[in-house]
C-alpha cells in the first residue's frame, strides 16, 4: 500500500517506521531545514532518537510532493492544534485517499473534536481517529500494541490493512465520538494524576482517582452522543491507564512537575513535546458545562493550570466533596 505520513513529530517518526516495514512510505515534515536534516541522519534525533529510518522512507517539506504517488492512506500525525491546517492542505491538493489522525484532544476555542474539524474541512472524504493506549517510542521499537480505528466500515478495513501485522493490531468501531472523547479526557486525568503522583498521595488515591476520572470521561462522551461501553475497551480504559501510570506520558510529567511546584511554562519547555491535556483541559471543561455534565476533577486541573488553586488547594477541594452514589 502507498501511505502518506503527516506530521514531523514523535507520532508522524513512529507511524511512518511502522508502515514502512510493509509499505511505500512518503513522509512529510513542514520545516524544510528539519526535513534535510532527518534525511541526512536517517533519524529523527529531536523528537524520536535511536530510530534509524529505512532508506525506503522518502522525506520532503513539500506536500505535493509526498502526494504525487496517489497514497491510498493519509495518516496525519500533528497536534490537535496542527489539524486543521493540515486538512485544508489536503483539501486544497485534491488528494481523495482516506484519512486517519492520530491526535488527541478538543480543538482550542472552537472546543471541536477532530472528526467535527474533518467534516468541516475535508468534507465527505472518508475520515476517522486511529487511537489507543500507545507511545510512540513503544510503537516504533515494535513492542505489542493494540489501536482502535473508528469510523465506516470502509475506512476501518483499508486502515486494518495497512497497520495490523506483527506486534501491531487494530481493532475497529463506529463510535468515532467515544473514540475521540475517551483519548482527549485522559490527557486531563493523566495531568491530575501526575500531581497526585508528585504530592505522594499513594497507590489508592490513584487508583481512585483514575475510576473516578473514567467516570468523568464516560459521562461526558455519552452526553456528546458516545457509546457507554466504548469506555470499557481501548481508547477508553485502555488509554486512560497508560497516561496515567506510565513514565513516557507527557501529560502525566506536566502533572508531576506542578505537583513538585513547578510553573506550567517552564513545565512544558522543559518537556520540549506537546502535552495535549494542557490545551484540551479547558475545552473539555467549556463542553461539559454547555452538556450540563459534572467533572471536578477536570474543573480541579483547569483551576491548577490557570494558577487559581495551588495542586494542595485543588486536592482539599476534592476531598470536600458531599459524598454520593458511585456512578454519579
Amino acid at each position: 500500500m502507498r501511505i502518506a505520513v503527516l506530521g514531523g513529530g514523535a507520532w508522524g517518526t513512529a507511524i511512518a517506521l511502522v508502515a514502512a516495514s510493509r509499505h511505500d512510505v512518503a513522509w512529510f515534515v513542514r520545516d524544510h531545514g528539519k526535513a534535510q536534516t532527518i534525511l541526512a541522519q536517517r533519524e529523527n534525533k529531536q523528537y524520536l532518537p535511536g530510530f534509524q529510518l529505512p532508506e525506503g522512507i522518502r522525506v520532503s517539506a513539500v506536500l505535493a510532493d509526498v502526494l504525487a504517488a496517489r497514497p491510498e492512506l493519509i495518516v496525519i500525525a500533528t497536534p490537535t492544534s496542527g489539524l486543521r491546517n493540515s486538512m485544508q492542505a489536503l483539501a486544497g491538493s485534491r488528494a481523495t485517499a482516506p484519512v486517519v489522525w492520530l491526535c488527541k484532544g478538543f480543538e482550542r476555542d472552537t472546543g471541536l473534536l477532530a472528526h467535527q474539524i474533518a467534516a468541516q474541512e475535508l468534507g465527505e472524504q472518508l475520515a476517522g481517529p486511529l487511537s489507543g493506549p500507545s507511545f510512540a517510542e513503544e510503537v516504533a521499537a515494535g513492542q505489542p500494541t493494540a489501536l482502535t480505528v473508528a469510523g465506516g466500515g470502509a475506512l476501518c478495513d483499508v486502515a486494518t490493512a495497512a497497520f495490523h501485522a506483527g506486534a501491531l493490531r487494530v481493532y475497529s468501531t463506529a463510535d468515532v465520538t467515544g473514540v475521540e472523547v475517551g483519548g482527549a479526557v485522559k490527557n486531563v486525568m493523566a495531568i491530575a494524576t501526575g500531581i497526585a503522583d508528585a504530592l505522594r498521595l499513594g497507590n489508592n488515591a490513584r487508583a481512585a482517582l483514575i475510576t473516578r476520572g473514567l467516570a468523568e470521561t464516560t459521562r461526558l462522551g455519552v452526553a456528546l452522543g458516545a457509546r457507554a461501553e466504548t469506555f470499557m475497551g481501548l481508547t477508553g480504559v485502555g488509554d486512560l491507564l497508560l497516561t496515567c501510570t506510565g513514565d513516557l506520558s507527557r501529560n502525566r510529567q506536566v502533572g508531576l512537575r506542578l505537583g513538585e511546584g513547578v510553573p506550567l511554562a517552564r513545565a512544558l519547555a522543559e518537556l520540549g513535546h506537546v502535552a495535549e491535556g494542557v490545551w484540551t483541559a479547558p475545552e473539555v471543561m467549556r463542553r461539559a458545562r454547555d452538556a450540563s455534565v459534572e467533572m471536578p476533577i477536570t474543573q480541579a486541573v483547569c483551576a491548577v493550570l490557570n494558577n487559581l488553586l495551588t495542586p494542595q488547594a485543588a486536592l482539599e477541594r476534592l476531598l470536600a466533596r458531599d459524598p454520593r452514589r458511585e456512578g454519579e
